[in-house]
């Protein structure tokens, strides 16, 4: 029975790959045909090669990376009609379907439908394959009355999803787009205005519903997204590299992912530092410090400032000073911008003076044009202007405020003498994390620069002609419908191109790529993806939010697991700021990453953080405990090193974690040499991996081993937050070594 129903499906997957590689080839063809083209003669033939050029390769890239498990699902409706669901949508020489895109309508159902509600279906059917080969089916009885008896006889029991949580993890995350569940789905295919907070426990899919949902609105919203783009924000760049696969099996490449340190362009925010130093620069009183910062650049002198110039003696007087200071800035806000202002104010006062003693009737318009350009080539009056009121870099001004206990007591004089110690440092001390959203705040209040600004105009200025240009083509284009004829694509595929082409002169205002959109501050996203939501603090939220102008984001978190102290408390106390009445919650209630047994541990931690929090569901048990040894410190390393050794003989091909406290990672990493060690994602690519708790934090491993519980629950105020992250990391065993925290001492 089993084997012919794997036989019948073979039959059909067989016809989707067939269609699949004869889609793909004409792709090639027609991208190698378009790139060796001459382009002859005038822009708009090179702009039209350029545009099919990525038309060409895009639809070659989407095709190229759906190949591994095409096709994962069918539903068999009452009606009668039976279809296939799988990552992408294939037709036929007719246009019948062949295979239908999960994220449509019609395959909704294929994740909605229960036997409670079977939504017209009477089975859905698993297939699992193994490069293009069918390797099993499973079926989920529906609606039992609907199946005719020649159907009742081919059914094939056992539901996919726990054999896919069974299999070892391969140190990247995995979709789920075959097994997701009822309430994912829900979020899944959530609207795309507004925010949609989805809150939940450790091992309830979040992260990879999240990344499921940016596929699904790319999909169903590819007019607006494909123009503004979606961004995804994860806590860490080793996170990144363990999801960065997602997207792509899903037929999705058009995404950018970024850290929330990579935010401010230019700028490489690595560096350590402490927590109380994080803790302080996140908070949202650091906007007016920096606001405050700014000002006492600007400088009034409490006496006269005296000029020799030749023989004549100029002098500018405070109360000048500061009026042309005030007229500046009511004129423009912003440091940078206002400064030419506030030059021209001091340039017409010196020159004023010029004119009286020379006698105004005896200047002209033109003579009072050359003095006044005479003073401002003067050094000793550029050097006085600079002096008053100085063009400032973000940079500049993050680096001199935190590097002066002066400055940052009068910008900060809420901190007490210990908090400003506690980030002070070296003017050319490399950037922290923290620092990025500073950065940001300080360019969104102090402008562009001069240097700036010219380049900015002579790039407007060189791209001017060409716009015209392409204005004046994609105006013309008129047979567009003959590209259904160069390549196989569906309809809203030609609507797509047609609107490539009309947008064309805003490509070339903006022409990097989308993983480039990051590094420009200026850059806007039409849905933004927050991944460990919590973590980010204050000063965060406001430079991620300008990316956001529209408020289309989808934030990943779990107030429970909040390590930073300058996190997120309450959903409602950050979003009824940003987004009032255009917020709302979903939560995911189900483990399927963390067996029953080693839950039960973690909610012990759970409830020491706040009794009133419940831990999800667990979908599984494994029969097995976690291995629970109250070593003594002065043998804690001999007996991890032995538990290393004996895990990595017993996980096979899956992945081991050892997480260790963040003081210790230096001694833990020196005493494991043959683990893999570094703060570079490429820490994932080894069987097993050492790691601090903030750089687990999303990511799963089949075996977990815990260290010095207790300095982990001690190294920081939100201790009992970072055990709990460690605890719910592991998806089939754990074992944790060295002196217990009281909250570990049970059974």
């Amino acid at each position: 029975m089993l084997e012919q129903e794997i036989a019948a499906e073979q039959g059909e997957v067989t016809a989707m790959y067939e269609r699949l590689d004869v889609l793909r080839e004409k792709a090639r063809g027609e991208l190698g045909r378009v790139q060796g083209e001459e382009t002859v003669g005038t822009d708009q033939a090179a702009s039209e090669r350029e545009s099919f050029t990525r038309l060409y390769s895009g639809r070659f890239a989407q095709l190229s990376s759906v190949e591994r498990g095409l096709c994962f699902g069918r539903i068999d409706e009452t009606a009668g009609e039976r279809f296939h669901i799988g990552r992408i949508g294939l037709f036929d020489d007719d246009y019948n379907p062949l295979l239908i895109d999960w994220r449509t309508p019609v395959a909704q159902v294929f994740y909605r439908a229960t036997s409670v509600e079977p939504l017209g279906v009477k089975r859905r059917r698993h297939i699992r394959l193994h490069g293009r080969t069918v390797v099993g089916v499973d079926d989920d009885l529906l609606d039992v009355e609907a199946l005719g008896d020649n159907e009742r006889g081919t059914l094939i029991g056992e539901a996919a999803l726990l054999s896919s949580l069974g299999a070892s993890r391969t140190g990247r995350m995995n979709e789920i787009v075959a097994t997701i569940q009822s309430e994912q789905d829900e979020i899944i295919r959530s609207g795309l205005p507004g925010v949609l907070v989805v809150q939940g426990g450790p091992g309830t899919g979040k992260t990879v519903v999240a990344l499921h949902r940016a596929a699904y609105l790319l999909y169903t919203h590819r007019e607006q997204l494909g123009q503004t783009g979606v961004l995804v924000v994860g806590p860490n760049t080793t996170f990144l590299r363990y999801i960065d696969e997602v997207l792509p099996s899903l037929g999705e490449n058009d995404v950018v992912l970024a850290t929330v340190s990579e935010l401010f362009p230019g700028v490489t925010a690595t560096a350590p530092e402490s927590a109380e130093a994080a803790r302080i620069k996140g908070e949202p009183a650091m906007a007016d410090v920096i606001a405050q910062a700014i000002a006492g650049f600007r400088i009034v002198p409490t006496r006269p400032v005296r000029l020799k110039l030749g023989s004549e003696e100029l002098v500018l007087r405070p109360d000048a000073i500061r009026k042309a200071q005030r007229g500046a800035l009511a004129a423009q806000p912003l440091h940078n911008r206002a400064r030419p202002v506030f030059v021209r104010r001091i340039l017409k006062t010196l020159t004023n003076q010029v004119v009286e003693r020379i006698g105004k009737q005896y200047v002209g318009d033109a003579d009072v044009e050359d003095i006044q350009q005479e003073l401002f080539d003067d050094d000793q009056i550029l050097e006085l202007l600079d002096r008053l009121w100085p063009e400032l870099t973000p940079q500049l001004l993050v680096s001199v405020l935190f590097s002066s206990d002066d400055r940052l007591a009068a910008a900060a004089a809420y901190l007490t003498g210990a908090e400003r110690s506690a980030v002070l440092r070296p003017l050319s001390a490399d950037w922290t994390p923290s620092d990025a959203a500073l950065l940001d705040e300080a360019a969104e209040l102090l402008g562009e620069t001069s240097e700036v600004v010219a380049e900015r105009k002579h790039r407007e200025a060189e791209t001017s002609a060409a716009e015209d240009a392409n204005r004046e083509y994609a105006s013309g284009v008129v047979d567009i419908e003959l590209t259904a004829e160069r390549i196989e694509i569906m309809p809203w595929e030609i609507e797509q191109f047609r609107d490539l082409i009309a947008q064309r002169t805003q490509q070339l205002a903006n022409p990097a790529p989308a993983d480039d959109r990051v590094f420009d501050r200026t850059s806007v996203f039409g849905h933004v993806i927050v991944d460990e939501a919590q973590e980010l603090s204050a000063m965060d939220w406001r430079m991620l939010m300008r990316r956001a102008p529209r408020r289309s984001m989808t934030l990943v978190g779990d107030i429970a697991q909040t390590g930073s102290a300058a996190g997120v408390r309450s959903w409602a106390e950050l979003l009824d700021h940003y987004a009032p009445r255009r917020w709302r919650t979903a939560e995911l209630t189900v483990n399927y990453r963390t067996p029953s047994e080693i839950m039960t541990v973690a909610a012990h931690v759970l409830a020491a953080i706040d009794p009133a929090l419940q831990p999800p569901t667990s979908v599984r048990e494994t029969g097995t405990h976690p291995f629970i040894d109250p070593v003594p410190a002065d043998a804690l390393m001999d007996a991890v090193r032995a538990a290393v050794k004996s895990e990595r003989e017993s996980i096979g091909d899956g992945r081991l974690a050892v997480i260790v406290p963040t003081s210790r990672y230096a001694e833990f990493a020196a005493a494991l040499p043959d683990v893999a060690h570094t703060h570079d994602p490429s820490v994932l690519d080894g069987s097993a991996a050492l790691l601090d708790v903030p750089q687990s934090k999303g990511l799963e491993f089949d075996t977990v081993l815990i260290a010095d519980p207790t300095t982990i629950l001690t190294d920081s105020d939100r201790g009992l937050s970072d055990l709990y992250v460690a605890l719910t990391r592991p998806t089939k065993h754990l074992t944790i070594l060295g002196p217990l925290p009281q909250v570990l001492r049970h059974g």
